[in-house]
Order: C-alpha cells, then sequence, then structure tokens
C-alpha cells in the first residue's frame, strides 16, 4: 500500500538506499556516524503538532496521512511528557483537534485508519494525564478535547467503541478497544477523581460489555479486559452518585452472559491455582475450589515459606460485585463446572487468560496484598453465606462436588495426599477451609481481621442450618478441636495481642459458636450421638474453658479498658461452665466407682448420656442472630483502597507491547 510504504521510504534520500539503517526512538540512521540521523516520517508529523501552527494548513492532507502511519506510541507519549504545563498550554489547539481527528478516524472503513487511531488515543490520554497528574481532572478534559467540545467528542468516541466492540468485524479492533477503554479508566490511581468517567457514565458501554460476554468467541478473546473493565467502571463514585453501572449489572439475569461472566472468573482463578500447583505440586481445580483455595494459600505462618504467586485482586473484586450486586449470578455457582469435578462438559472452550493479567499483583514479600486478598475471599464467602439461594445451593444433598483444597504443610501434621475426595454438599468444602485457616494462620502478625471474619463465616452457615433444619453430614469435631485450639492461642499470646487487638471480640464470637451448638444443635446436628460428641470435646478440653474463665474475671473485675469485653466473654461462658461443673464430678465418680484411672471416649460418652436429664442450662438470646454485611458503612476504605491498587497494576500491565501493532498490520495486510 503506497501510503504504508511512505513511512519506511519518504524519509530516506537515495544514499541511504544501499546502507544499514537502525531504528531507535523514531530516528533512522546509518551505520556510519558521518551523517546527521534522520527522523521517521510519523516522528516529523508529531513534532508539527507540537509546533503552535495548525499542521493542515501548510498540509491539507496532514491528517489524512497521519492516520496511515505506524504510531509510535513511545515517541508521542514521551514528548507529552517531556513539555511543562505552560508549553502544552501553547500546543493545546493542536491536542484538541489530534484528538478530534482520532474520534473521526474511528468511523473510517480502513481498519489500518481505526486501528492508529486507537493508539495514538491511547498515547494521548496517558500522556497528558503524566504531565498534568497534579491538576484537576477539568484540566485534563480542557487539554484533551477543550470544554466547548467535551461532550460532543465524548459521545461520538462512546459510539465508536460500542459499534465496533458489537460489530462482527475484527477481533484484533476489539481488543484494541478495550485496552483504551482500560487506559482511559486507570490514568488516575484513584478512578473517581477521573472526569472524563463521568461521559462514560453517561455514554454507557454495559450493553457491549454484556455481549462479549455472552458470546462464546468474543468471550474467549477478550472476556478477561471485559470482566476487568466492569469491576473498575462499577467502583466509579461508587458511594457518591448513582452509578448507571451498577444498576444495571445489579439486574441482569441472561443466563448466558452471567455464566460467561462465571467462566471468565473461574478460567482466572484456576489459572491462579495452576501457578500454584506447579510451586506446590498441589492439583487444585474448580471455580468454589479456585476461591476457596486463593484463601487457603494466601499466607504461610513462616516468612521462608511463602511461596510467591500473582495475586489476582482484579478479578477477585470482579467476583465480588458480581455476588454482591447480583442475585442471580448466584446460580452461577450452580452450573456445572467439568473442572469441579462434575461429568458435564463444556458448551464452550474456556476464555483465556493473559500470560500476566490485568489487575494482577506482583509476587512480593509484603503481606499487604496478602492480606487484601485474603480479605476479598472472605468478604466474597460472607455475602454467600448470607444468601439464601446460595445456602440452599451449598447445602443441597443432591448436588455434590469433589473440592481439594490447599493444605499447608505443618510440621506437626503429614501433607495430605488423599487421592479419593469425597463427594459432598459443598458448603462442607467451605466449612474445611475454614477450619484450615483458622489452624493455619496462628502466628506473631495475628491477622485478627480475617479470623473475625472467618468465624462469622462459619455462623451465618449455622444459621442457616439452625432455621431451615439442615442436618447436614459434616465432621463437626474437627471444627470444635481449631476452635479451642484458636482459645488456647489467644491466651497464651495474651500481653502480645492486647497490645494490638482486642481479643475478647473474637473470643465471644468462639464462645457463641459452642453456645449455638449447646443451645441449638438437636436441630442441625446430623445424629444424636454427634451432640454427644460435643459434650465429650468440651468437658475433654475443660481446662481450656477453665483457664479463659479465669482470663476473662481477671480482667472484667479491673477497671481497666478491657472491663466490659472481658465481661461479656464471663457471662457467655455460663453454659459451657454449667456443663463441665455437671458432668466432671459424675465422670470422676464413675471413674472411682469402677476402679478405673482414665476412662475411654465410648465410657465418658455413656455418662454423658445417663445425666442429661439433670443438666440445667440458661437460654441465651440472640445466638441465631447476626449483623448482614454492608460495604458503605463498614468497607468503603478498604474498597477504595483495592480498586486504587488493581488501577495502579492494570495501567502498569498495559505496557507498550500490549498495544504493539504487529498482530494488527498482520491482520489487515490485505487492505488496499
Amino acid at each position: 500500500m503506497e501510503h504504508i510504504i511512505l513511512q519506511h521510504s519518504s524519509c530516506l534520500n537515495d544514499s541511504l538506499t544501499m546502507a544499514q539503517v537502525e531504528k531507535r526512538g523514531g530516528l533512522l540512521r546509518k551505520s556510519s556516524a558521518s551523517k546527521k540521523p534522520l527522523k521517521e516520517k510519523v516522528v516529523l508529523m508529531y513534532d508539527e503538532i507540537f509546533m503552535t501552527e495548525d499542521p493542515s494548513k501548510c498540509s491539507p492532507r496532514f491528517w489524512e496521512e497521519l492516520f496511515l502511519m505506524k504510531v509510535n506510541l513511545e515517541y508521542l507519549e514521551g514528548k507529552l511528557e517531556s513539555l511543562d504545563g505552560e508549553e502544552l498550554m501553547k500546543i493545546k489547539d493542536n491536542i484538541n483537534c489530534l484528538f478530534q481527528h482520532c474520534i473521526q478516524a474511528l468511523r473510517e472503513e480502513h481498519p489500518i485508519r481505526v486501528v492508529n487511531a486507537l493508539q495514538t488515543l491511547c498515547a494521548l490520554i496517558r500522556g497528558v494525564h503524566q504531565k498534568n497528574k497534579s491538576t484537576s481532572g477539568f484540566d485534563i478534559i480542557n487539554m484533551l478535547m477543550g470544554f466547548d467540545k467535551a461532550e460532543l467528542c465524548m459521545k461520538n468516541l462512546m459510539e465508536s467503541l460500542d459499534t465496533l466492540l458489537c460489530a462482527e468485524g475484527s477481533e484484533s479492533l476489539k481488543s484494541l478497544c478495550l485496552k483504551l477503554l482500560l487506559c482511559l479508566v486507570t490514568v488516575t490511581d484513584n478512578i473517581s477523581q477521573n472526569t472524563i468517567l463521568e461521559y462514560v457514565m453517561i455514554n454507557s458501554i454495559f450493553e457491549a460489555i454484556l455481549q462479549i460476554l455472552s458470546h462464546p468467541p468474543s468471550r474467549r478473546e477478550h472476556g478477561y479486559d471485559a470482566v476487568v473493565l466492569l469491576a473498575l467502571l462499577v467502583n466509579y463514585r461508587k458511594y457518591e452518585s448513582v452509578n448507571p453501572y451498577i444498576v444495571k449489572l445489579s439486574i441482569v439475569d441472561d443466563e448466558a452472559t452471567l455464566n460467561g461472566m462465571g467462566l471468565v472468573i473461574a478460567q482466572a482463578l484456576s489459572e491462579y491455582n495452576r501457578q500454584y500447583k506447579d510451586k506446590e505440586e498441589e492439583h487444585q481445580s474448580g471455580f468454589f475450589s479456585a476461591l476457596t483455595n486463593m484463601v487457603g494459600s494466601m499466607f504461610i505462618a513462616d516468612a521462608h515459606e511463602k511461596i510467591s504467586v500473582q495475586t489476582n485482586e482484579a478479578i477477585l473484586l470482579a467476583l465480588y460485585e458480581a455476588v454482591h450486586l447480583n442475585r442471580n449470578f448466584i446460580t452461577v455457582l450452580a452450573q456445572s463446572h467439568p473442572e469441579m469435578g462434575l461429568v458435564t462438559t463444556p458448551v464452550s472452550p474456556a476464555p483465556t487468560t493473559p500470560a500476566t493479567p490485568l489487575g494482577t499483583t506482583p509476587p512480593s514479600s509484603d503481606d499487604e496484598h496478602r492480606l487484601h486478598s485474603g480479605k476479598l475471599c472472605l468478604i466474597i464467602l460472607t455475602c454467600i453465606a448470607e444468601d439464601q439461594y446460595a445456602n440452599a445451593f451449598l447445602h443441597d444433598d443432591n448436588m455434590n462436588f469433589r473440592v481439594n483444597l490447599h493444605r499447608m504443610p505443618m510440621r506437626h501434621r503429614k501433607k495430605a495426599a488423599d487421592k479419593n475426595l469425597p463427594c459432598r454438599p459443598l458448603v462442607c468444602a467451605v466449612l474445611d477451609l475454614m477450619v484450615e485457616f483458622i489452624v493455619t494462620h496462628m502466628m506473631k502478625e495475628f491477622p485478627m481481621d480475617l479470623y473475625v471474619r472467618c468465624i462469622q463465616v462459619v455462623h451465618k452457615l449455622l444459621c442457616y442450618q439452625k432455621k431451615c433444619r439442615v442436618r447436614l453430614h459434616y465432621t463437626w469435631r474437627e471444627l470444635w478441636s481449631a476452635l479451642i485450639n484458636l482459645l488456647k492461642f489467644l491466651m497464651s499470646n495474651e500481653t502480645v495481642l492486647l497490645a494490638k487487638h482486642n481479643i475478647f471480640t473474637l473470643a465471644l464470637m468462639i464462645v457463641n459458636l459452642f453456645n449455638m451448638f449447646i443451645t441449638y444443635g438437636d436441630t442441625f446436628l446430623p445424629t444424636p450421638s454427634s451432640y454427644d460428641e460435643l459434650y465429650y470435646e468440651i468437658i475433654r478440653m475443660h481446662q481450656s474453658f477453665d483457664n479463659l474463665y479465669s482470663m476473662v474475671l481477671r480482667l472484667s473485675t479491673n477497671a481497666g479498658q478491657w472491663k466490659e469485653a472481658a465481661s461479656k466473654v464471663t457471662h457467655a461462658l455460663v453454659n459451657i461452665r454449667a456443663i463441665i461443673n455437671h458432668f466432671n464430678p459424675k465422670i470422676e465418680s464413675y471413674a472411682a466407682v469402677n476402679h478405673i484411672s482414665q476412662l475411654s471416649e465410648e465410657q465418658v460418652l455413656e455418662v454423658v448420656r445417663a445425666n442429661y436429664d439433670t443438666l440445667t442450662l440458661k437460654l441465651q438470646d440472640g445466638l441465631d442472630q447476626y449483623e448482614r454485611y454492608s460495604e458503605q458503612h463498614k468497607e468503603a476504605a478498604f474498597f477504595k483502597e483495592l480498586v486504587r491498587s488493581i488501577s495502579t497494576n492494570v495501567r502498569r500491565n498495559l505496557a507498550f507491547h500490549t498495544l504493539s501493532q504487529e498482530v494488527l498490520l498482520k491482520e489487515f495486510s490485505t487492505i488496499s
């Protein structure tokens, strides 16, 4: 094509045609240093734009020719960044003109022009924003478009992007459209300060994103970028104004779309597990297991044992928003996924996840991102544990799954190598995960907030079981043992932990879980013998409860800062202490009468069963009540910081090479 060839040849005179040519930063250089380096044609045209004169005055075909030139992103963005604010203002009219001509070029028939216009827009937006980090969004709008033309410019831009995304045409063009939108959304760390997004709210591309997710070929190519883009757009000023993307996401009920979103998220989380498996030689897969494994592997007690795998916070945010905003999305969790051990085959191939996914946090020795990701996983599980439909699915005896959880190697237990995982209702895997979390995170840098959330998830699941009288066949003893060990850890590290945390809040939650089993266990424990085992475990570990009572009694009788918090635990222990004080003398008497120095479990259970009738317990109110999760009131600061982190990582991963034209030019090489 004549115009394409121009960029490679028009700047070279005849004497250079036989010379070895190197291209560096927009310069064409002969290998001999005797002659002055010559610039590419496109770079010369950029230089004209950076003059104060209108470049089309002397060259009427200037803009037409510009968009036939291969974009030099580095040069254009670097040039913008090199100018100071005053210099930039002098060429504002030319920048506005370039921006407008880019938008016009998006409606051209020749894809090469469209490609070059999209990439030029990326460079313009990033270059101007980088230069004006300290200025307000309104200044950026004025610099790129001019206040008077901004509304029309952005309307035309969004309409063109919408058309390109929904068209049957080039997948490469769609990819570039999504890259431009991600570039536009993430140029500021705090996306809520990116005023250009007001126009993205007004001129919605929500339906285009949904179309990508519901259409298998598009989803395979672009599903990941589409889901990340949606997750970010949902978080624009979400607490300050009505965000149309939130409203629209909350009412989506199309099964193909929701399932498409679920497939993209499942694939990305499975990829996280695959990477972890490569390091741990642990097979992990599946939608729920992918999410639960992310929580299970987020922390390791000893720093030297940490395995560095990129945490995909963007995809977790997308899953959270879908679960939190759209009740219909819960149905996706009930879809059959072959990676979860079910026999169904996929309707379409799974979407691909980028080698370095957008929004992933690089592996780091710093625990901050692990904490963020772990917290987000537990918040997602909290939302699921509160949802009636999700609970019905989790507890359904007819929906059984094999979930291979990551189990951290620990000194006092062997690494699990169970190849024959049982098929059980999915709630068993969630409870297993919570137990695993409890036993593996008792460390110096104690993650108090995560422990509170973990216990809350268990409590909410128990509330559902009590309410619906679901008798779950689960090894409850493992949970009881883990909870008692956690109490022992809190007591043995009282001084250190109290310097940072109110450990009595957590202790109260643990004690009340036991109270829940004591008071209502007969309605949801699977068999009468399960209830007997509960009493056996309390009696067997009575010393831990006695020590806890002594500790809280000591602090509740002093006039210190923990008086009130400790007093609540003292009162909550009343039934546990009643059980211990009732059965222990009878067990000792039984041993004495039968001349047995150490009773077996079955002998203790025999004493328990024979003496239930004379046990008196107090009715405790509110054990099956809980405060529902509320993002805006309690988690706004967390999500603001999380989205800032994701925005930074998306921008970083939108490197120049991801906008490379090589694939695009090959695709359009037949254009004449």
